[in-house]
């Protein structure tokens, strides 16, 4: 059996792995299509992490050093990729009566041909309905997080919205604010294909910060007014000060990004001072949800579930490339760390057809 990890800083590889036979409670799943994160598994897989050296502490609500003698918080060798699955359920233990083998379900987990977990009160293992569609069901992550930051964006009908970095979450960003009832969405971006994915999909207007003054465009298209809702996706330091530059007096700006260090040059000074900008840090994992106890995790997981199942969400734009399984660890390097500019949201298609001539590594 073959598993991607990450072997090293920046370094993918499939390795072999011992299949195992479930417990009572779980259910063992052959992967069909399988499915990156493009964000936080980024910094992960590049070494730069702040889990590496440093454990987030619920008691203090920061950062703190990992105690002496523990282990670091990712391990290169054993590090999983993948965020997302969709196949068959093809052992089930004795305990386990929702979920009978021979069911398409979709959950989270790792890239590699089997995925186990537990099939009982498992809000997150979810049978795929009939007509569901696999490029939905694996953008169930990405679909939170969007939602969430529209919501803490408090988008409303008649806004002016914008949404800066059409990766899988500001493209499902885009869909949630328009179909909230924006009347103008604007998608900020310098990939133009991703550009035209989000026009297809509920933006009115695309801009390409590269060749455009983004903020000044914003300020432009809504009359002067500025955007009454920015959610930020993308992470980079001149987006967010175009985005606080095209924010409206008063307006809320929906970081959704996983940030990095920023370089030299970010100035508070100018606009953001002058504004009244609100920045709000949005995370759709962070519990209690700011809307709680009306809003959980649980709900925002249900809702999207239910857009995405229904065809109120559409995602097989987003789903590019598709890629083999054998070819995967070549494919994450590129696609995901070294040209993120070159996909949107890449699946793997873990079938067993498409893994013959499978090269591997021994297990670290």
């Amino acid at each position: 059996m073959k598993k991607l990890v990450a072997i090293k800083p920046r370094v993918a590889a499939l390795v072999d792995y011992e299949d195992r036979a479930v417990l009572p409670n779980e259910v063992k799943i052959a992967v069909e299509i399988a499915s990156p994160k493009h964000g936080t598994e980024v910094a992960d897989f590049r070494g730069q992490s702040p889990f590496v050296e440093e454990e987030f502490s619920e008691e203090w609500r920061m950062f703190m050093p990992r105690k002496e003698g523990t282990a670091r918080g990712i391990v290169f060798g054993e590090l999983p990729l993948g965020n997302m699955i969709v196949g068959r359920i093809i052992e089930a233990g004795n305990d386990v009566v929702d979920f009978p083998v021979g069911e398409t379900v979709c959950t989270y987990g790792p890239i590699r041909e089997t995925v186990i977990v537990n099939g009982l009160n498992n809000p997150r293992l979810r049978k795929m309905p009939l007509g569901g569609k696999w490029q939905n069901a694996i953008c169930y992550d990405p679909a939170q997080f969007a939602l969430s930051g529209v919501r803490d964006a408090h988008v409303r009908a008649g806004d002016y919205v914008v949404v800066v970095g059409l990766g899988a979450i500001g493209q499902i960003a885009v869909q949630l604010a328009k179909r909230t009832g924006a009347s103008l969405v604007i998608a900020v971006d310098p990939i133009g294909h991703r550009r035209k994915v989000a026009l297809r999909n509920g933006a009115d207007l695309a801009i390409d910060p590269q060749t455009t003054d983004a903020g000044f465009e914003i300020k432009k298209l809504t009359n002067k007014v500025g955007a009454d809702a920015i959610i930020e996706t993308s992470g980079n330091a001149a987006a967010l000060q175009g985005a606080l530059k095209g924010i409206g007096y008063g307006g809320i700006i929906s970081y959704v990004a996983f940030g990095k260090t920023f370089p030299e040059g970010l100035n508070f000074g100018r606009e953001a001072h002058f504004n009244n900008a609100k920045i709000v840090f949005s995370r759709a994992a962070s519990e209690p949800n700011p809307d709680y106890p009306r809003w959980s995790r649980k709900r925002i997981e249900d809702t999207c579930w239910e857009l995405l199942m229904t065809g109120h969400l559409n995602c097989e734009d987003i789903i590019d490339p598709v890629i083999p399984f054998y070819e995967s660890a070549e494919a994450y390097i590129k696609f995901v760390d070294q040209h993120p500019e070159l996909s949107i949201k890449m699946a793997i298609d873990v079938k067993k057809e498409s893994i013959h001539n499978l090269k591997v590594v021994p297990e670290a």
